[in-house]
């Protein structure tokens, strides 16, 4: 399978018809969002394009190919407004036997991390993408799309066959890593 993942979402329409267009453009089979998708969260700004009906209007399109998990800024009324499931604090995917273990980053992090053994560890929450092997598998921070934090770029990811690839908004390459 081919998954392309995002997280932070904060209520950008704009932001989202970008990864949406890479999403087809590129033939990605699910698309696995991170947390924080409707609400553009207290402690941040509003969001150029400002549009959660929107956005839920345009992934409840796309329900059967989405896995989401429970941000930070999350909650039962975003979950009316949606087709797929987006209350879990986390979920595990298994790919051609690779473990990844998906979860926004507000409850597990890289200082608290699942014993249950995996093979990459997704989370967003900070807006500070990251990707580098460690002695515990690849940890992966998708960023943010909307607010990008540190002087970075929006950025997302994307999983097949056992390579992360973080790209920026735009579709330009950050870095690339293999399990």
């Amino acid at each position: 399978m081919k998954y392309l993942i995002v997280s932070d979402i904060h209520g950008c329409l704009p932001a989202l018809e970008q990864v949406l267009q890479f999403y087809h453009q590129h033939h990605y089979d699910m698309l696995l969002i991170l947390g924080d998708i409707l609400n553009y969260g207290p402690r941040n700004g509003l969001p150029e394009g400002l549009n959660p009906k929107g956005i839920a209007e345009r992934l409840n399109e796309m329900a059967v190919q989405i896995v989401a998990i429970r941000g930070n800024c999350d909650s039962e009324v975003d979950q009316m407004l949606l087709n797929f499931p987006i209350l879990s604090d986390y979920t595990l995917i298994v790919d051609e036997g690779k473990k990844l273990f998906l979860t926004h980053g507000h409850v597990y992090h890289e200082e608290k991390r699942p014993c249950n053994g995996y093979d990459a560890f997704f989370y967003g929450h900070t807006h500070l993408w990251k990707l580098e092997k460690t002695e515990k598998g690849i940890i992966c921070n998708t960023g943010s799309i909307t607010f990008p934090k540190g002087g970075n770029p929006p950025t997302f990811a994307s999983y097949e066959q056992g390579k992360i690839t973080l790209y920026q908004l735009n579709g330009g390459k950050l870095k690339e890593l293999s399990l």
